[in-house]
């Protein structure tokens, strides 16, 4: 799998990206360099036929947090949350963006999710751990990345835009949903004890564990909740700080139901275990039938993660591109505009290259998922923990950048995200 997205990487690179792009990105390396740029970004977008969708009203009420999707309940059909999850982040993360004009944000995930959404990075954290842990659906949790390391560096919002998420309600209600509303967003549904119950059919000492695992899973959620931004990150360190708390409060929650977790399904019998595995392969059964509907017939869904991919013909994988372009380095830009001497430059390049360098670390292609329960929450929080040592080497190196900067070159930094969005 690393070989075939190494050669679909290496192959973008060569066919779709010119000479300029080199310089356009900052990076050094001729092509390969630009394909290390690009490794982390080429996943996977077959699960959702089209994102446009998700920006087609440019009202957003808070209300709309809910989990159904209202597309599939006017017609009867079953919701797909990954349509129902961009549409309401993309509803809430543009809503404060340029007054909700952009019909997309550049920070947008593969998906038609947004990480960060105003000040809240992860709002569906809560909802992600369930699907992956006891679903085994990490798909949203796996595109988590250098994307929004990206976002946290060169937020593409500006002062005003986020104080609209912090701002007190109107008697109206607005247009742009309150933080508090975005992390309340975390949990849309919480562990599904009837589903289990009904499937293993537990004893009574089965269902008290299970009823164990539910208020642990219950207090994971306050936990997260807790780590919900109270003020608004002006830069890029309070950003990067607030990931760091965030994926911390994520990890604390894993460790938390870990000891339920391993309980209940220890006084499961193998019957009982594989029925209770069942209900992740069902809910993946279920999706890919949803997907297959949702792309078009003369649409071959693709991934740079597929050995048959060819991203020669893979216009969404083009796409890709585009928005990666969106997403390049100014070094150049920020060395003349905040007048860097040779030592903040040499300190600029190295933040530039540690962030870079998570992209490998965190690239978005899948593992085989494994098995069980408690496997799946080993490795969801070996992906959280890299993760964080990926912000806290990000934080340090821009730590050592803004070391002897004056204030004045700070905000100068710190007000190229909103004009690159601009």
């Amino acid at each position: 799998m690393g070989l075939a997205l190494t050669g679909a990487t290496i192959l973008i690179a060569a066919v779709l990206l010119p000479a300029r792009a080199e310089a356009q990105f900052g990076l050094r390396g001729g092509p390969l360099g630009v394909a290390r740029f690009a490794v982390g970004h080429m996943m996977g977008l077959s699960r959702l036929r089209h994102s446009r969708m998700a920006v087609r009203s440019s009202r957003y009420r808070s209300a709309a947090l809910r989990s159904q999707d209202p597309r599939g309940a006017e017609r009867g059909q079953p919701a797909n949350p990954y349509v129902l999850r961009a549409a309401l982040t993309a509803q809430a993360a543009l809503a404060g963006w340029h007054g909700g004009r952009r019909p997309q944000g550049w920070w947008r995930h593969p998906d038609g999710n947004y990480g960060w959404v105003g000040p809240v990075f992860w709002p569906f954290a809560h909802d992600d751990l369930t699907n992956a842990v006891v679903l085994g659906d990490a798909t949203s949790l796996s595109l988590y990345g250098y994307g929004d390391i990206y976002a946290a560096i060169f937020a593409p919002y500006a002062a005003t835009e986020l104080a609209a998420y912090t701002a007190s309600q109107g008697r109206r209600g607005r247009r742009v949903p309150t933080a508090e509303t975005l992390c309340d967003a975390s949990d849309t549904g919480g562990l599904p004890v009837e589903r289990i119950a009904e499937a293993v059919q537990p004893n009574e000492l089965q269902r008290t564990a299970l009823d164990e695992l539910a208020s642990a899973w219950n207090a994971a959620r306050d936990t997260i909740r807790a780590a919900c931004p109270a003020q608004v990150p002006t830069t890029a360190a309070d950003r990067l700080g607030l990931m760091r708390e965030r994926l911390e409060a994520m990890i604390k929650a894993i460790d938390a139901v870990a000891p339920p977790l391993a309980k209940f399904t220890d006084l499961l019998d193998d019957d009982q275990k594989a029925k209770f595995e069942a209900l992740g392969k069902g809910r993946r059964a279920a999706l890919a039938a949803m997907q297959r509907k949702d792309v078009s017939k003369d649409a071959k869904a693709s991934s740079a993660c597929d050995p048959d991919s060819n991203p020669r013909y893979d216009e969404k994988l083009q796409r890709q591109y585009e928005q990666l372009v969106q997403q390049q380095w100014p070094a150049n830009d920020i060395a003349t505009t905040l007048r860097l001497d040779d030592t903040a430059r040499a300190r600029f390049e190295v933040l530039q290259d540690t962030a870079l360098r998570t992209m490998q670390t965190l690239s978005a292609c899948p593992s085989q998922t494994p098995e069980t329960p408690q496997a799946r929450l080993t490795a969801v929080k070996a992906r959280l923990e890299t993760m964080l040592q990926a912000v806290n080497g990000v934080a340090d190196a821009l730590d050592d950048f803004e070391a002897d900067l004056s204030d004045e070159q700070k905000a100068g930094f710190e007000a190229i995200g909103p004009k690159r969005g601009a």
